[in-house]
């Protein structure tokens, strides 16, 4: 527990402190965020506000785990470092596009496949080191089978072993890619991603000490209940090291924002998430606590296949929202951007309690 606290304290007191300092340099380097044309008139103001925010994140991450685990005399674990692998990969991608877009001056960074290239490399090499390394049960950090609150009977080498893994690696792409996406998606608007980034692994730092409490390795009582998850005390200080960093960060990205994480911190961020549901073995539990990323993903899609839809029947493409994602929608309505904010945050605190309470109901009645 107390290096749980202490990697969210330092992680917090680094961004909370170190991000005016970045905030002066990003200035400096002119790596301000470029606004779209098509989106809402009142995102105008925010041209030129620094942006590549992300970085601070996830140095402050980094630090707040390893020195935690310095100051516990602790050894890190492969599946925090796969986590932060993830993290740091994908905050990569996202640096390359945010660098091309303040570079160039334009709201287009990398391509789409480009983007697709860079996600595929490190969700693959992520898939790949997560099925070695394992402990002196023989448990690796993630599993074949799909998960739930816990591994299913379903293991995707049934199959075999050749297509078993390779339906694994196509999983964790889509579960990498689409969660990275969601939480990219969302960040378009002052502290909307920040805020529900933070209730959103905070719930894995829940449930990761849960696991820790209840695992089969040590569990006396409700043995049935108990949980094969490798190194989950771990996935609960890294996970509370990314909340720590995001709570300090979102004091100078909340309305008005003095920094933007940029793709650099919203594909980092995502791709933690990710690695924290499929290493806590909940994969599919991220759709409910991840809730508000699906909704606004869902509303981009719905967006585009409708419009496209009605073009192919009628010549005219039509739209269901205003504006995409869902939260410009309501921008265009006339609502505060404050007040879209925290009406957001408030659904994926409802979302986050679900899925806690959830993961906690099938561990008293195996549900």
């Amino acid at each position: 527990m107390r290096a749980v606290l202490l990697a969210g304290g330092i992680s917090m007191a680094l961004t909370l402190f170190a991000t005016p300092l970045f905030i002066w340099l990003f200035r400096k380097l002119n790596w301000g965020q470029f606004i779209r044309a098509d989106g809402p008139a009142t995102h105008i103001t925010k041209h030129g506000t620094p942006t590549m925010g992300g970085i601070v994140i996830i140095l402050a991450t980094l630090a707040g785990y390893f020195f935690s685990k310095l100051a516990n005399f602790e050894t890190p674990t492969i599946s925090a470092l796969l986590v932060l692998l993830m993290m740091v990969g994908l905050g990569l991608v996202g640096f390359i596009d945010d660098y091309i877009k303040v570079h160039k001056q334009r709201s287009l960074g990398l391509t789409g496949w480009q983007k697709i290239l860079g996600q595929g490399i490190v969700a693959v090499t992520f898939a790949v080191l997560s099925l070695q390394f394992a402990n002196q049960v023989g448990l690796t950090p993630a599993s074949t089978k799909i998960s739930i609150f816990r591994d299913t009977n379903f293991d995707l080498m049934v199959f075999g072993s050749v297509v078993g893994i390779i339906l694994f690696v196509i999983w964790i792409y889509l579960l990498v890619a689409g969660t990275s996406n969601g939480v990219n998606i969302a960040d378009g608007l002052d502290g909307l991603a920040t805020g529900a980034i933070i209730m959103a692994i905070g719930a894995y730092s829940i449930i990761g000490f849960w696991q820790f409490n209840q695992d089969c390795q040590t569990v006396v009582e409700n043995v049935a209940s108990c949980y094969n998850v490798r190194d989950p005390l771990d996935l609960a200080v890294v996970a509370s090291a990314i909340v720590g960093a995001c709570a300090g960060f979102l004091w100078w990205n909340t309305s008005p924002a003095q920094i933007f994480m940029g793709d650099t911190g919203s594909l980092a961020l995502g791709g933690a998430l990710a690695a924290l549901a499929i290493l806590s073995r909940t994969e599919l539990l991220l759709v409910l606590i991840g809730g508000i990323f699906v909704i606004v993903t869902g509303s981009v899609i719905i967006q585009r296949v409708f419009f496209k839809l009605t073009k192919w029947k009628t010549g005219t493409g039509r739209r269901v929202f205003l504006n995409s994602p869902l939260h410009h929608h309501f921008e265009m309505k006339g609502w505060a951007e404050i007040t879209i904010v925290v009406r957001f945050w408030i659904i994926t605190a409802l979302c986050v309690i679900s899925g806690v309470g959830l993961f906690y109901v099938e561990w008293i009645y195996g549900i």
